[in-house]
């Protein structure tokens, strides 16, 4: 089984690359973030016409954005972590929005639980955004925990926007008292791994310089100056089968390319 995930900076604007990408690549399934298009706009019948199945959670379309595109069944779709326990958070109508947002869309593909997941993310240290980071992580970590109780074979993957460590951050002098590497972020994102969620992609390479984003500016992505934020974390029972991952830096290439490239993790048969 193929898993990939990709922040793809505008579905609209690189639909063809995604398209193209898939025939090359074939994976299973394909966590997509960032879509920045709304439901209705979702081109479901493109995607299906590759052989894959599509779930959409695009809000207005103007931001954020989330998908999974699935070629092994999509069952049980949700778009939210749970109602229930979002609307009994004492918080401000600001970060109560943030919570809303489209960043998280969820659906059973061949009996994993596949979450794509587009963390906010953050701005700074002193904005109400980043507060709100913190307490969408804290959801997510509810929903992991609840999905971990279950026993069933599951995997969150998408654009965290928390490097999870200094190795995973090209320069970290550049990046005290700041989103993306501040202490309570990386807090957040190990009570993930302490739950039982794994980095696969780490599971497998330890070096440092393995980076995922990297800004449109000044040749970053040429001169090596990037991030690690996009991670595809498993539940153990399913990362012990994990056997090959990348991170495909020739999508990052080419004309008008995302800012990130995709992860892609093979996993051996989960059936």
């Amino acid at each position: 089984m193929r898993v990939a995930t990709w922040n793809i900076n505008s579905l609209k604007v690189r639909l063809a690359r995604v398209e193209e990408w898939l025939v090359d690549v074939e994976p299973d399934v394909l966590c997509l973030q960032e879509t920045k298009l709304a439901d209705a706009a979702f081109p479901s019948l493109a995607f299906q016409a590759l052989g894959y199945q599509s779930i959409s959670h695009g809000g207005d379309g103007r931001w954020n954005g989330v998908a999974i595109l699935s070629r092994v069944g999509l069952e049980d779709p949700a778009t939210t972590f749970n109602p229930a326990a979002i609307a009994s958070v004492d918080v401000d109508d600001y970060v109560a929005g943030v919570l809303g947002e489209s960043r998280f869309v969820a659906a059973t593909c061949a009996g994993v639980r596949v979450s794509s997941v587009y963390v906010p993310n953050g701005r700074s240290l002193d904005d109400a955004h980043y507060g709100a980071k913190l307490v969408w992580l804290d959801r997510l970590i509810e929903h992991a925990a609840r999905q971990e109780a279950t026993g069933q074979p599951a995997m969150i993957a998408g654009d965290f926007n928390i490097a999870p460590e200094d190795r995973d951050v090209y320069d970290p002098r550049k990046f005290v008292d700041s989103t993306h590497t501040s202490a309570a972020e990386r807090a957040l994102l190990q009570r993930l791994l302490d739950i039982g969620m794994v980095d696969t992609f780490r599971q497998l390479y330890d070096q440092d310089k393995l980076y995922s984003w990297w800004d449109y500016r000044a040749g970053d992505f040429h001169q090596g100056r990037g991030l690690r934020i996009d991670l595809v974390l498993a539940s153990q029972q399913l990362a012990e089968r994990t056997r090959w991952s990348i991170i495909d830096r020739q999508a990052r290439k080419g004309k008008q390319p995302s800012d990130h490239a995709p992860v892609i993790v093979d996993f051996d048969d989960v059936s």
